[in-house]
């Protein structure tokens, strides 16, 4: 099975390279950095008052809202989520986690 990180990546990629009509990735895509930021703010808060709540799933709903923005914002700079595990892997090493 692949990753369900790099493949929602592929997917994020492939709307910006060929266009859905009524995609809401493109529509993110379309409005920038600036909106992607605050819906990824916007879902933050979400996440922290389920987290605070222990709602399970709205915790899982709210967790996975995340990281669908934050994968179209990284891919919207140019960053992939390899360059973010090499970046987790060498903070394991050095013991920083």
């Amino acid at each position: 099975m692949e990753n369900i990180l790099l493949s929602l990546y592929r997917m994020v990629e492939d709307r910006r390279k060929n266009p859905v009509v009524a995609s809401y990735t493109n529509y993110l895509q379309d409005k920038g950095d600036d909106y992607i930021a605050r819906k990824i703010g916007e879902e933050t808060i979400e996440l922290v008052l389920a987290i605070k709540d222990k709602e399970k799933a709205a915790i899982i709903h709210e967790a996975a809202d995340i990281l669908y923005h934050l994968t179209v914002a990284i891919e919207n700079l140019g960053i992939t989520w390899e360059e973010i595990s090499v970046e987790l892997a060498t903070r394991r090493i050095a013991g920083l986690h």
